[in-house]
């Protein structure tokens, strides 16, 4: 990443210009819930509903290996318990590679929780949660995914808030190409206060909007990565610039883990008595 404070924002309006196309079902398929899909290309907006039969979701066409990847969110406004808002990297095969943004659901007036996730080859536990610092129900807000053969960071408003660092080939998505993916779904038995909160469906139907559903990123062609692993040159994501974080950034991505972050499986000694091993090298990423 950028080694002064406006290369990063730079950046992330490359990404925003980027695969712009003449409508939303050109670059993407519905994967369930069609009847809850309302696609506005006029605006560059899709809205997904969810009643109590079901919700949605769809995906790109194609799949991708590195890049960057953003959308803008305005999200499920008043009681939201027990939804979830989801944009995410799939693979799309059993043992999967992921990398998530996921927005948990609330009671009215409570604010919504952010959660962040890794998989590789299927192996997950890698969750770290924030509140959000505004309402993400009052007005769109933008929200990043960098994905480069050294890193991946998670951005909110152009600010990293968590960096997962390429240490060792067991521990980073790396060689599967993966699909990018909207979906608004319930998740009563954990998104609100572990499943203390339930969905109230008198509340229905829940809605969330997406606008500048846009990437930068290299797509893969007939399952062929080749281009994406070896011409980094080539690829913005890649250069130097994007690879480490400025001071200014540490500074930012430190702020918002001192104050909004709520949990950190690098933390968690129930579930881990040692920190797994990339904890220390991510950590590395914004100390000062």
């Amino acid at each position: 990443m950028a080694g002064s404070r406006g290369a990063l924002v730079v950046f992330i309006a490359l990404v925003l210009l980027g695969a712009v196309s003449a409508g939303f079902y050109d670059d993407y398929k519905i994967i369930w819930g069609a009847q809850n899909v309302a696609a506005n290309d006029a605006l560059g907006e899709v809205k997904l509903s969810m009643t109590e039969n079901i919700g949605a979701s769809f995906a790109t066409k194609d799949p991708y290996l590195y890049g960057a990847f953003s959308v803008k969110y305005k999200l499920v406004p008043g009681n939201s318990a027990g939804t979830v808002t989801a944009f995410y990297l799939h693979s799309d095969d059993a043992r999967q590679d992921e990398i998530d943004f996921e927005f948990l659901g609330n009671s009215s007036g409570e604010p919504y929780l952010m959660h962040t996730n890794i998989f590789v080859n299927g192996k997950g536990g890698r969750e770290a949660q924030f509140f959000l610092w505004f309402d993400p129900t009052a007005d769109f807000h933008n929200y990043t995914i960098v994905w480069n053969q050294k890193q991946v960071i998670w951005l909110v408003d152009d600010v990293p808030v968590r960096v997962h660092r390429n240490i060792h080939p067991s521990l980073y998505p790396r060689t599967k190409p993966m699909y990018v993916h909207g979906t608004l779904f319930e998740a009563s038995t954990w998104a609100t206060r572990k499943g203390a909160v339930p969905i109230d469906w008198t509340q229905a139907p829940f809605q969330v909007n997406y606008r500048d559903f846009t990437y930068r990123a290299c797509k893969v062609y007939n399952g062929n990565t080749l281009n994406c692993r070896m011409n980094v040159h080539q690829n913005p994501w890649e250069r130097p610039e994007f690879q480490s974080l400025s001071t200014y950034q540490k500074q930012q991505l430190r702020n918002v883990r001192a104050k909004y972050m709520t949990y950190d499986y690098c933390t968690d000694k129930t579930r881990y008595t040692s920190p797994p091993m990339e904890c220390s090298a991510n950590a590395m990423a914004w100390a000062l």
